[in-house]
């Protein structure tokens, strides 16, 4: 059985390594206005950052249409039996259900669709891990069982600046919000139960971000390999710097560079810092 990987482009792994590693992509939507735009393909993250610093609007999202993911998957089946969907989770998008009713409607192929319950690149390590899995023909079940395990060490946190547009956007609740601003706190928000939750609330940046990276070098300190991501909201310095402060500490680590794109930018706003690992 040869298997085709997918994601959303909620996953943000750049298109050249998706081209490398063979990963299949639908890409969200923000819109301004009357306009859309496909993130990855109409828009690219620079654009979108500008586009709201000058509009002072914030878009709205949109998950790919069934249509546009039949389609997708019409065009997977030529090539592939099954394919192995990986997306961002099913508490803040539709995405995942619609590639599950996409794949009741598609004759040729049978689609696994998976949620992640994270996004970015977090998502994005369990497309790349299924590719390689895939590439070394492996079967569905033992990608899907290898992804499993993967979920069982995840562990993504991140920091905004301001907590407006995840209020606005219906992502946490207004007196959570409210609160926020009244006291400057830069809150620390995870993943749990698919949702975007507060995990600590920290008066300053500087002390959210160290509170982050304390947890990472306290899985970092029990002698197990990791791969680890630092993610910016338009504000690559800040994570090229964490990220190199933490390879000096742990030179045998993997760590990379990843950004919060049109889609989740909308939610989490500019200067947004988040890191994400799991052991290898």
């Amino acid at each position: 059985m040869k298997v085709a990987v997918m994601t959303d482009s909620t996953a943000y792994i750049p298109a050249e390594i998706r081209e490398i590693a063979n990963v299949h992509m639908v890409p969200l939507s923000v819109v301004f206005g009357d306009k859309s735009y496909e993130e990855e393909i109409d828009i690219t993250t620079e654009e979108f950052y500008q586009k709201v610093r000058e509009t002072k609007q914030l878009p709205k999202t949109s998950q790919p249409s069934i249509g546009y993911v039949t389609t997708k998957l019409e065009e997977l089946k030529k090539d592939y039996d099954a394919v192995v969907s990986v997306h961002l989770s099913s508490g803040i998008s539709g995405t995942y259900q619609t590639v599950i009713s996409a794949g009741e409607m598609i004759d040729g192929i049978d689609v696994y669709a998976y949620d992640s319950e994270m996004s970015c690149m977090v998502q994005g390590f369990y497309a790349l891990e299924a590719a390689k899995m895939a590439e070394q023909g492996k079967a569905v079940g033992e990608i899907i069982q290898r992804l499993d395990e993967m979920k069982e060490t995840m562990k993504a946190y991140f920091m905004v600046d301001d907590l407006t547009n995840l209020q606005r956007g219906g992502r946490l609740s207004g007196a959570q919000a409210l609160v926020g601003s009244l006291l400057q706190v830069k809150p620390i928000l995870h993943f749990s139960e698919k949702l975007i939750v507060p995990f600590e609330k920290i008066r300053t940046r500087k002390k959210a971000i160290n509170r982050i990276i304390g947890m990472l070098e306290e899985d970092a300190n029990k002698g197990k390999d990791l791969s680890v991501v630092f993610i910016h909201g338009n504000d690559e310095a800040s994570a090229l710097e964490l990220r190199d402060a933490f390879l000096q500490k742990y030179p045998s680590m993997e760590a990379t560079i990843s950004y919060f794109g049109p889609v989740i930018g909308t939610h989490l706003g500019e200067g947004a810092i988040g890191v994400g690992w799991y052991v290898k």
